[in-house]
């Protein structure tokens, strides 16, 4: 019998990942719907409004929202739980509003683990048990697993009470459960503004429009709607949601009150200003405390170009204020008294001394990593700092014990994924150390997948991800990951290591000119990285330049005098042996000790 291939089933893609889950649905909804159905179904609409603004806000997706039910997935647990918190504080308030017969509780579960995604579905073990923990919590409130407990405990300002080992219907297994206290966790009146640790908060003011007819108004509010989602992906930032801004509409801005009503340290404003048939927009990033301006940007065009003005300026911005938030963070941990800086401090201090590769510093850097482990041992990055320090430390070849050095960094990345599976620095740190120090690539891909998947915008993910698509002979992709970073963040003040990364790709792929065009460019970034001074040694070699190979090899040996070309290129992480054969003719061509 022929088969009819018109009619064949479209084919299922499934695919697994990583994720936190959230649950919600409403209490006595039947009941109230029995008594008032037309009032209930508002309040429902309503709610859920702000329960999708909430769930945005903390760059998590909407899945579902069935009946009285929503279900939401997020790359981030403490995101899902700052969600859920938002969530239940905006329609205590809301509710408190109503008629008695008209006031809808939710309550909400919070998981993490596995899932199975269909499309834009999801299913598994994982959405269940944060159904089942939903229908735990009270009206109003919060119940979480306790992988979820333990990921966030030691980061956000929440009381928890444990329930203990709970059966729960349909899963093998018992569930650790813990309730979230929310009186414990805001000390503010219902609805107040509360930026969470680890990550700078900032607010999109509405932008100031000069000499805009009527019929071109909504222009302004478009432009602020694409600046809060396009910085909204970042990981580092907390973005104040447009609702909370939009009454801040004065000329000039007072930093002072917005800092103080919206709880923010970054506030970016702007201008739309007609000039004839052409536009110009104008945007800038201040810091409330200092009232310094940390950034700012200027784009022109034509008033027939508006919504490509607009992509642009989004684009700009999410390329280039992390890094200037990074670095204003940085300047702002600087200037804090020892005895008043937190984890956050000392990780910023710890990031600011370890890429400028002076000994003293560098030595330094690692204790305050410590101090910012010790102060919050649940915080991923400074671990994933840590276990990247001592890569740092065998490469520059500065280790008295290498193999202490490697045993450590192992224990210190396993230590940041455990943490926080899904912070994207610390997956893709821990990828990069993964590949360079156990040559397992496949595990490092995963990580590196992993990282992209939970912060698609992270420059970091993409960077550290290239060297190891070069240590596999994928030159091609190496290159690619490498520009996507620097696209991605064009002022970071780290923009060596992409530099190194592309002219590895460039030397791996035998394209030994540009190599040595993005060598040289990083080492006046940074001419003490050595990483990147070996292989611009062999790009030079490999060019025929052999008098500047052997100059340059001259300053490697002098910031390293302890580098010998075969035990070095005998345990690289290329996997070809051939290309380590390679590299060590091209090193040795440049007369470096063998």
């Amino acid at each position: 019998m022929p088969i009819d291939h018109e009619h064949e089933a479209p084919p299922v893609h499934v695919s697994r990942r990583l994720a936190a889950i959230l649950s919600a649905d409403a209490k006595g909804y039947s009941r109230l719907m029995a008594g008032d159905e037309v009032g209930t179904v508002r309040t429902l609409t309503s709610h859920r409004t702000v329960m999708r603004e909430a769930v945005a806000r903390h760059r998590g997706r909407v899945v579902d929202s069935p009946g009285d039910n929503l279900l939401a997935e997020f790359a981030s647990t403490a995101d899902a739980v700052e969600a859920a918190v938002e969530i239940q504080h905006i329609l205590r308030d809301r509710n408190a509003h109503l008629p008695e017969g008209r006031r809808l509780e939710f309550r909400i579960g919070v998981n993490l683990g596995e899932i199975l995604a269909e499309d834009e579905r999801i299913y598994g073990d994982a959405v269940n048990v944060a159904a089942r923990l939903e229908a735990m919590a009270d009206g109003g409130g919060v119940c979480v697993s306790g992988i979820v407990h333990d990921q966030v405990a030691g980061k956000l300002a929440l009381g928890w009470q444990p329930l203990g080992e709970q059966r729960v219907k349909n899963i093998p297994r018992s569930v650790r459960v813990y309730r979230v206290q929310l009186a414990a966790a805001a000390p503010e009146p219902p609805g107040a503004l509360v930026a969470p640790s680890y990550r700078p908060s900032v607010a999109v003011l509405p932008f100031r429009e000069v000499g805009i007819d009527e019929a071109h108004r909504y222009f302004g509010d478009g432009v602020v709607e694409d600046i809060i989602g396009a910085l909204a992906s970042l990981p580092d930032l907390f973005v104040i949601s447009r609702n909370s801004t939009a009454r801040y509409h004065a000329d000039p801005v007072d930093f002072k009150a917005v800092r103080e009503d919206l709880v923010v340290r970054y506030v970016l404003s702007g201008s739309i200003r007609r000039l004839g048939e052409r536009i110009r927009i104008v945007a800038e990033l201040a810091d409330t405390e200092t009232q310094a301006v940390v950034w700012t940007d200027r784009i022109d065009g034509r008033l027939d170009q508006l919504f490509e003005l607009q992509d642009r300026l989004s684009e700009r911005t999410v390329h280039s204020i992390a890094p200037h938030v990074q670095n204003a963070e940085i300047r702002r941990a600087l200037r804090k008294r020892p005895e008043n800086l937190d984890a956050y401090d000392f990780m910023l201090r710890g990031l600011d001394l370890v890429y400028r590769l002076q000994r003293s510093e560098f030595e330094r850097a690692r204790a305050f990593f410590e101090r910012a482990m010790a102060l919050d041992p649940g915080y991923a990055t400074p671990y994933a700092l840590s276990a990247l320090w001592h890569c740092i430390r065998r490469g520059q070849g500065w280790s008295e014990d290498p193999n202490a050095d490697y045993e450590e960094a192992m224990r210190l990345a396993e230590a940041a994924r455990e943490r926080d599976p899904l912070d994207a620095r610390a997956l893709a740190l821990c990828g990069h150390v993964r590949a360079v120090l156990l040559h397992d690539y496949e595990g490092a891909f995963d990580l590196f997948d992993r990282a992209i998947a939970a912060s698609p915008n992270s420059s970091v993910a993409w960077v550290r991800s290239s060297p190891t698509y070069s240590y596999v002979g994928d030159a091609v992709e190496a290159k690619r990951r490498a520009e996507v970073g620097i696209r991605l963040s064009p002022f970071d003040a780290h923009l060596f290591f992409a530099h190194t990364a592309l002219g590895f790709a460039c030397y791996t792929a035998g394209d030994y000119e540009e190599a040595i065009a993005w060598g040289r460019r990083a080492m006046s970034e940074n001419p003490n990285y050595t990483a990147n001074l070996r292989f611009l040694v062999a790009s030079l070699a490999a060019a025929g330049r052999t008098e500047k190979a052997r100059a340059l090899g001259r300053t490697l040996v002098a910031l390293e005098p302890g580098f010998r070309v075969q035990p070095y290129c005998d345990a690289y992480a290329y996997r070809d042996p051939a290309r380590r054969h390679a590299l060590a003719s091209h090193l040795k061509a440049a007369e470096l000790p063998s």
